[in-house]
């Protein structure tokens, strides 16, 4: 029988059972993240900010019991951190809108699966701070890109 705090860290990694699901775990974790985007959002960027930061703190945590109890460096189940990422591409979008929330989701999940510099690197790091810094440094790279997309659509129009 696992302690409590071995199952919080379980339902946290997974992200409530998002990451159990048998075909592109990582995609089913970002998808799960979508509610808590749209009630942080309600907090304004602020609450963005603020849910990011505790989803990649107790992320961290989280990912690190997971991974050493399966003796894995990052399973393929632990998604809290794509939870993370999801919600930092995120924070340039004041208003939410399904246009921006698929845009968000599908930039974050490119600059995941492509890993680009300096993604990758932040893999090497021990524990759960490799399993969730690379997803955040996705989500930051997820983020600039709204940034640019949303420049774009008011230069060009919608």
């Amino acid at each position: 029988m696992r302690p409590a705090s071995s199952k919080a860290a379980w339902a946290i990694a997974t992200w409530f059972g998002c990451g159990l699901v048998p075909i592109a775990p990582g995609t089913a974790g970002a998808l799960g993240a979508v509610p808590l985007y749209l009630l942080a959002v309600r907090g304004g960027r602020l609450g963005v900010l603020a849910a990011a930061v505790a989803v990649t703190a107790i992320g961290v945590w989280a990912a690190s019991v997971v991974a050493r109890e399966l003796h894995k460096k990052d399973p393929q189940l632990v998604v809290v951190d794509e939870v993370a990422g999801l919600l930092i591409t995120m924070l340039p979008v004041a208003a939410p809108s399904f246009r921006s929330v698929v845009a968000g989701f599908v930039l974050f999940r490119l600059f995941d699966v492509v890993k680009p510099w300096p993604v990758r690197s932040l893999e090497r790091l021990p524990s759960g701070w490799g399993i969730v810094l690379d997803d955040v440094a996705a989500g930051v790279l997820g983020a600039l890109a709204m940034i640019g997309l949303q420049a774009l659509t008011r230069f060009i129009g919608r």
